[in-house]
């Protein structure tokens, strides 16, 4: 059994461990409220973009557009969100895991395999592995990414794609369902895809008058609507990272707790233990004196 003395310096240290992640999970708690409000607004955004393109495809051939031409898959551009920090949990991991498993289907089908890394934990564990071209790392998007941030992103995949240097780009990035519930979700953003309810009535829009030209807004609208869906990932995944850091730092917190509890146990009975035999020693004592 440890001494009295070594239990209060890891009762102690315990405490200060304790102070610490309550404080972490109190800040990532702060975070994740307003990350999840910017994911939020954000959804109707991109839900509007779709169904502007919706709308567009009834009076023109969309499938004619360069960013919707299919092609036979030989190549793949991943956009992989993953954090700067760790101490959030499964987060990273399971990002990771989901890219790994695509990884190896790719080596399967002989598809070469590009990627696109946002933060640290991505990259640190991509540079380990072999045959994958990582064409650019960006770890200084902050909690609060906006349009122009994700304008080089952008332009990267839209270059990759237009020389067909690569024929299809997803992107691989956590959803935030709930507080306590996220989903790392694979999407493929080209080709383009618009969504489409076949049952819901769609607006006549064959009499509008488009400026300059249906394909000049066709082409803008498309690379909003990517652009929106490369931000919508984002926004989802730093809500989904607070989330699980406040989660994983609740969890430290009530495990500091719990061991503070049984090394005050240990303590007590440590300390009544001495206190009882110091007793027995001056009760033998006083029985040799007599």
């Amino acid at each position: 059994m440890a001494s009295t003395q070594q239990l209060k310096r890891r009762i102690g240290s315990v405490k200060n461990t304790k102070q610490i992640t309550k404080a972490m999970e109190l800040v990532a708690a702060s975070k994740m409220r307003k990350a999840t409000e910017s994911a939020h607004r954000g959804r109707d955004y991109r839900k509007a973009a779709l169904d502007m393109l919706s709308k567009l495809s009834s009076v023109t051939t969309i499938n004619e557009h360069p960013l919707y031409a299919k092609r036979k898959v030989q190549a793949i551009l991943y956009l992989v969100i993953t954090s700067n920090r760790g101490l959030a949990g499964a987060y990273n991991s399971n990002v990771i895991k989901t890219l790994t498993k695509e990884l190896s289907v790719n080596r399967q089908a002989k598809v070469a395999s590009k990627v696109i890394i946002v933060g640290n934990r991505g990259a640190q564990f991509l540079r380990r592995v072999e045959g994958i071209d990582i064409l650019a790392v960006y770890d200084d998007l902050g909690d609060k990414p906006i349009a122009s941030d994700v304008r080089p992103i952008l332009n990267t995949i839209l270059e990759e794609y237009s020389t067909e240097s690569v024929d299809e780009v997803r992107v691989i990035y956590t959803e935030h369902r709930s507080s306590i519930v996220q989903t790392v979700e694979s999407i493929k953003v080209l080709p383009a895809e618009y969504e489409s309810d076949d049952d819901s009535p769609r607006a006549d829009v064959s009499n509008f008058t488009f400026e300059p030209s249906v394909e000049d807004v066709l082409e803008n609208v498309t690379e909003r609507l990517i652009e929106v869906q490369i931000w919508q990932s984002l926004l989802e995944s730093i809500a989904s990272e607070q989330s699980m850091r406040m989660m994983s730092m609740k969890n430290a917190t009530d495990n500091a707790s719990e061991i503070i509890d049984d090394l005050t146990l240990e303590f007590n009975t440590a300390r009544q233990a001495k206190i009882t035999q110091e007793l027995a020693e001056i009760t033998g004592g006083v029985e040799a004196m007599k």
